[in-house]
C-alpha cells in the first residue's frame, strides 16, 4: 500500500478532475503531496497562478523551503480554447502554449535541481490531441504535441542522472469540465451515450483510471520506463470510423 512512502510529489492543477484523483492516489500510497494551483485543495498547497510568468520559479522556491528534494513532478495544469486557425487570436495561441507547454518546461528546468535521488520521475499530462486532432483546437493540439516531444527530450537528456520522464495521453475523461459540457447539451443523456459509442469500451473514462496509470509511471514499479507516451482512451484512437 505505501510503496511511495518517503517520496515527495509536486502536482499542478490538482483541485479537480485528473489532478485531484492523482493527488489522492499518490497520498494513499504514502507520498508527501504538494499541489500548485490558484485555490487551496486537500493537500499541502502552494498558491500559483501559472498565467503569471514568475509562478513556476516561485513554486519551486517555495517547495525547496518546505522540503529538500523532489521525487515526483506531475505537470497536469492546462487550458483549452476553441477556434479554428482563422478564429484563434495570437493571445489565445500564446495562452495555451504557455500553460500547456512552457509551464511544464520551466517547472522541469527549475525542479531538476531538487531531483537528486536516483529514481526521480516526471509525468506530463498530454492528450490524444497531441496525436490527432478534434475540430477547432489548433493551439491545444500543438501544445500537447509539443509536450509529448518535450517528454522524450527530457528522458533522453536526463536519463543518465536517474530521472525518468513519461507522458499520458488521455482521451474523453469524465472530468468536471467535460461533464459540464455534456450537461449543456439539449439532451445530455443522449449526448453522453453518443460519446460513449466512439469508444470500443462503449463509455468514457474516469479520472481515477487515468490516475492509476500516472501513479504507476511515477513509481519505482516503472523503473525501466522512460520517454514514452501512454494513450489511455478506451480504444478510441484504435477504432476506425464507419465508411
Amino acid at each position: 500500500m505505501n510503496y511511495l512512502k518517503g517520496k515527495v510529489a509536486l502536482i499542478t492543477g490538482a483541485s479537480s478532475g485528473i489532478g485531484l484523483s492523482t493527488a489522492r492516489l499518490l497520498s494513499k500510497h504514502g507520498a508527501q503531496v504538494y499541489t500548485a494551483q490558484r485555490r487551496e485543495g486537500e493537500h499541502d498547497w502552494i498558491e500559483a497562478d501559472f498565467h503569471n510568468p514568475d509562478a513556476c520559479a516561485n513554486v519551486i522556491s517555495e517547495l525547496s523551503e518546505r522540503t529538500k528534494h523532489l521525487d515526483i513532478l506531475i505537470n497536469n495544469a492546462g487550458i483549452m480554447r476553441e477556434g479554428s486557425v482563422k478564429e484563434t487570436s495570437v493571445q489565445d495561441w500564446n495562452a495555451q502554449l504557455h500553460l500547456n507547454l512552457t509551464v511544464p518546461f520551466i517547472l522541469i528546468k527549475n525542479g531538476l535541481g531538487l531531483m537528486q535521488s536516483k529514481g526521480a520521475a516526471i509525468v506530463n499530462i498530454g492528450s490524444i490531441e497531441g496525436i490527432g486532432s478534434n475540430p477547432r483546437h489548433p493551439a491545444y493540439c500543438a501544445s500537447k504535441a509539443g509536450l509529448h516531444a518535450l517528454t522524450r527530450a527530457v528522458a533522453v537528456d536526463h536519463g543518465s542522472e536517474g530521472i525518468r520522464c513519461n507522458a499520458v495521453a488521455p482521451g474523453w475523461i469524465n472530468t468536471p469540465l467535460n461533464l459540464d459540457f455534456i450537461n449543456s447539451m439539449p439532451d445530455p443523456k443522449a449526448f453522453k451515450a453518443k460519446i460513449g459509442q466512439i469508444h470500443p469500451l462503449n463509455r468514457c473514462g474516469d479520472p481515477e483510471e487515468v490516475a492509476e496509470l500516472i501513479v504507476w509511471l511515477a513509481s519505482d514499479k516503472a523503473s525501466f520506463v522512460t520517454g514514452q507516451i501512454f494513450t489511455i482512451d478506451g480504444g478510441r484512437t484504435a477504432k476506425l470510423s464507419l465508411p
